[in-house]
């Protein structure tokens, strides 16, 4: 592996104020550390993000380009649906793609991405998981007050709560309390949802490894499998797709789950600036090459 430049190039981006810091870094020559992924995130010392998108030149299942995504705490994530976008845009801007459908690779596997007319961006999220059934099978948590919540996995987990008011979910500062214990054993992104009309809800969320944010991709995509089955919709068992509105702090997505079961999920992404970081500042205690790459085992995931 050759020495790291000194200075290295990056864009912010977000999709519904899901943000994030691009790392352009097609030959593989930048795996970041922990330290330095917390570092670039950091909102008073740093760019500030809810994580890192490192765009490298990988081929995965047919991809060409891989999302090595990273939390804010700088803990390795499975997928996020806003960052996928995220990196589509990127790829788009810089010329890297120019086919209106592009497969991305990230490490929940190929999700195909569409560049769509009105300048929103789909992506194929995969078919969702329901581990403890259709019905709620775990309970979360938050002061006094406890929920129960249906596990659903996007590629990486969550528990899905339906509240009263979005603010009985109270400040968010710290992970809610998520039960059985053993049903997360890495943890989980936990959303609490309330009805806005026919389809239509409204969610706040707790990412791991990020906290509270803005708005969670794979997090509206399990919200609306949850929503589906507790008003009676399965449209693999029933052959008629469902969509629904999601509308999160930061925005709306559309979440579409089809006949066969794969879901889709619409919305905004851009690219809101760029220039270049010093590594010497990101690991100033040491050599910053020090890195854990991409191979490395999953520990947490983002949205």
């Amino acid at each position: 592996m050759s020495s790291a430049p000194h200075a290295v190039p990056f864009l912010k981006g977000h999709g519904t104020e899901n943000d994030f810091v691009i790392i352009p870094d097609p030959d593989d020559r930048l795996p970041l550390s922990p330290a330095a992924v917390a570092r670039l995130c950091d909102r008073r010392a740093g760019i500030g993000g809810d994580g890192v998108l490192r765009v490298v030149r990988r081929a995965v299942g047919g991809a060409e380009w891989f999302m090595d995504y990273r939390n804010a705490d700088g803990s390795v994530a499975e997928m996020c649906g806003n960052g996928v976008r995220v990196f589509a845009r990127y790829l788009r801007r810089a010329g890297l793609v120019t086919a209106d459908e592009v497969p991305v690779g990230t490490r929940a596997g190929v999700r195909r991405v569409r560049y769509e007319a009105d300048g929103s961006i789909t992506v194929d999220m995969g078919r969702a998981g329901l581990p403890g059934g259709a019905e709620p099978s775990v309970t979360v948590t938050v002061g006094e007050r406890t929920w129960p919540a249906r596990h659903v996995d996007m590629g990486n987990p969550h528990a899905v709560a339906f509240v009263d008011r979005l603010s009985d979910a109270g400040p968010l500062r710290e992970a809610p309390e998520v039960r059985p214990a053993e049903t997360y054993p890495r943890g989980t992104n936990v959303e609490f949802v309330v009805d806005r009309g026919p389809r239509h809800v409204a969610l706040r969320v707790h990412e791991r490894g990020s906290g509270e944010t803005r708005s969670c991709g794979t997090g509206a995509c399990a919200v609306m499998v949850a929503a589906a089955r507790r008003d009676g919709l399965d449209p693999a068992a029933d052959g008629r797709a469902a969509t629904y509105t999601v509308d999160v702090p930061g925005g709306r997505l559309l979440v579409t789950e089809a006949a066969d079961g794969t879901v889709a999920m619409t919305g905004p992404a851009v690219v809101i600036a760029e220039g270049t970081v010093d590594l010497g500042w990101l690991e100033p205690d040491g050599d910053p090459m020090r890195f854990s790459h991409v191979s490395e085992n999953i520990s947490h995931s983002n949205g």
